[in-house]
């Protein structure tokens, strides 16, 4: 019933020694991560696209493609694909490739992304950000029927018997609608009948309840399937509280003060990081800790999957690997534990 998993957006980590990796090494070691996350029975990778000099990841289906051929189990999503810069066609010959190379593990988590580098980078108009999710989710619903499609609209080429290859071995791709905050985004996952991912990277998880409501009401009076609810949230997992916030802080810092220059933020400060990990959406901690946490959010939002955004920022990459490895030992058993107990309370 429950599924956990982890995503990351390719970060630079560092040596030991503090050395930064360079995009090609930090690729390279995301793909490691996703081979040991599929040893230790992990359920899923969420490889999320950006378009900066502080993430490795551009192109997340690649990436993916690297750890298909590696791994026997592990569900490979994108976490997420900015469809409104991209080509709704391509998207699905990509990822339907990689669900040929994965034996039918892949998974596209379509969103509108937090950050905008790519419109400008590909040639669209910020202006049209509304019409060119909207367009393109429209179009790409109707690829996942693997049938010639007819559609015209204002953001890419007319389409006219248009049929797309390769087709799956299932029949349809597994698509799922990543959303971080908006109304308008949960009543569109619902109208179009995909599942729900709610990110959730800072406050208290509890006021993502009524989206998970929403999501329900709305595909109930749309005559679609609400199915199962998933969220991430960013954390990081030591063999101790104390170990864990020391090891985290600094990588989580300079990620977010990179991002809150371009986007006027003032300075992170360490009050900010201790009240998300007691109050918020910052999962850092021993595996009793986070565990505790995890089940609760999960509970309270009456979700079924949750990833954990690992690696954040600068760390160390022996220590991102030891956090996905108590992660999966300690943290995913004690959650599940967790969640049964409370069940059966009930």
């Amino acid at each position: 019933m429950y599924s956990f998993g982890i995503d990351t957006f390719g970060d630079l980590p560092t040596t030991d020694t503090g050395t930064l990796f360079s995009h090609a090494a930090a690729i390279r070691q995301v793909v490691d991560e996703g081979i040991l996350a599929d040893k230790l029975g992990i359920d899923s990778i969420g490889v999320g696209e950006h378009h900066r000099s502080d993430f490795s990841i551009s192109s997340p289906e690649t990436v993916l493609a690297g750890i298909a051929t590696r791994t026997k189990t592990i569900k490979l999503a994108s976490a997420v694909t900015v469809l409104s810069s991209d080509d709704p066609v391509r998207v699905f010959e990509r990822f339907a490739t990689l669900d040929a190379l994965s034996n039918g593990r892949a998974q596209v988590i379509l969103g509108r992304g937090s950050f905008t580098e790519s419109f400008p980078l590909f040639g669209f108009d910020l202006r049209d950000y509304e019409k060119l999710f909207e367009e393109k989710v429209e179009l790409f619903s109707k690829l996942l029927d693997e049938k010639p499609v007819n559609w015209k609209g204002e953001t890419r080429a007319e389409l006219k018997d248009a049929d797309v290859f390769p087709k799956t071995e299932s029949g349809r791709l597994d698509v799922a609608v990543g959303v971080g905050g908006s109304p308008e985004s949960v009543i569109r996952a619902a109208r179009y009948g995909f599942p729900l991912v709610l990110a959730i990277i800072g406050g208290a998880p509890d006021r993502f309840a009524p989206y998970v409501e929403l999501y329900r009401h709305a595909a109930q009076d749309l005559g679609t399937v609400a199915h199962p609810v998933g969220m991430h949230s960013p954390g990081f997992v030591a063999e101790t509280d104390e170990e864990a916030r020391r090891l985290a802080w600094p990588a989580f810092k300079t990620s977010w003060d990179r991002i809150g220059r371009t986007r006027g933020w003032p300075p992170y400060t360490k009050e900010q990081f201790e009240y998300e990990i007691e109050n918020g959406s910052l999962y850092v901690g021993s595996p009793e800790t986070v565990a505790q946490k995890i089940a609760r959010a999960m509970k309270v939002l009456d979700v079924t999957h949750f990833d954990m955004v690992y690696g954040q920022g600068p760390q160390k990459a022996s220590a991102r690997l030891k956090s996905v490895e108590l992660y999966a030992t300690k943290v995913i058993p004690r959650v599940r534990e967790l969640l049964a107990e409370t069940s059966k309370a009930e």
